[in-house]
């Protein structure tokens, strides 16, 4: 059991109950809820990350290359919590990291229990202004870490990109898409306007008030350098059906370019067309290197569709 008395202002607190809210994906560790009395606060969330290699992987990409991505991505996600997340914006709200420690075969982050700080619902479906408000802390984030160096981060965000993702482009089928793959990723890299993406925002791992009109986020392993078009597209493959995202592309565009204007604001009203100029034409380009990714990890899986390889074809034309 974790010594609370290593955090400042805990060195009193008792657990009461524990809660294992998860198993890491692969085997990787667990994610508990630890309630507890005379402390700070009421919960706190402890992620704890064994390092030794799993003996199976969820889809079979059981390799050194799978196991050494998955180790650098949790190195990457202390780092965000330990370096970037405590000065975040009250706009898009992250976990407060209240403490880590690093040893040879473990890592263990202590976290603020966003359910106790305002964001107690995780959704597994969603209404239109409740992506909306997903959108909302991605425009704002974005905006945030505008042009910031990904120091301790990845050098290109999101878990798909291309240059870890070899083995996955080698078992790709689909010969067009597989030739474009490094043009696409070159596409994202090259864009006069970079941020920090988020790199993995699925509708998953955001966390929402009751009212469902705000949230924050979680899960930080693939954060790092990129085009926000990149985080656009994997929420919208999170929450939106492949049967209604044509008819919602629009709606949900507009929503986030309005609210990367809101984030600027007036001043700097010039910037944010700029940016809505070279990111919104993107938003095919982003698709297309996603679906490169899926393409080739689990070529039946559901989000290849119409509405993905209508991208991909754009994708391949505007190349």
């Amino acid at each position: 059991m974790f010594d609370l008395s290593r955090i400042s202002g805990f060195e009193n607190a008792s657990i009461t109950q524990t809660d294992t809210l998860q198993t890491l994906w692969g085997g990787y560790g667990e994610l508990v809820r630890l309630h507890l009395r005379n402390a700070p606060t009421s919960s706190v969330i402890i992620k704890q990350i064994t390092l030794p290699k799993p003996k199976v992987h969820p889809r079979g990409w059981n390799t050194d290359r799978s196991h050494q991505r998955k180790l650098d991505s949790y190195q990457v996600e202390l780092n965000w919590y330990q370096d970037y997340a405590n000065s975040v914006s009250l706009y898009n709200p992250v976990p407060c990291c209240l403490y880590v420690e690093q040893r040879d075969n473990e890592l263990v982050l202590v976290l603020e229990d966003l359910a106790t700080a305002g964001f107690p619902l995780v959704k597994t479906d969603v209404s239109l202004d409740e992506a909306k408000a997903c959108l909302t802390w991605l425009a704002y984030f974005h905006i945030e870490h505008l042009n910031t160096q990904p120091i301790g981060l990845w050098e290109t965000g999101t878990y798909w990109h291309l240059d870890t993702r070899p083995d996955e482009l080698e078992a790709l089928t689909d010969i067009p898409l597989k030739d474009a793959a490094l043009k696409i990723d070159q596409t994202l890299k090259n864009t006069r306007y970079q941020t920090l993406v988020h790199g993995d925002a699925k509708l998953a791992n955001f966390c929402f008030s009751e009212d469902g009109k705000h949230v924050a986020a979680v899960d930080f392993q693939y954060i790092g350098k990129g085009c926000g078009m990149k985080d656009v597209i994997l929420f919208i493959s999170s929450c939106i059906p492949p049967e209604k995202c044509a008819e919602l592309e629009s709606e949900l565009l507009d929503h986030y370019f309005e609210q990367i204007k809101h984030a600027l604001g007036e001043n700097q009203l010039e910037t944010a067309l700029e940016i809505e100029a070279e990111w919104r034409p993107l938003y095919c380009i982003a698709w297309a290197d996603f679906h490169r990714f899926v393409k080739g990890w689990s070529p039946e899986h559901w989000k290849i569709n119409e509405y993905t390889e209508g991208f991909k074809e754009r994708a391949l034309r505007v190349l």
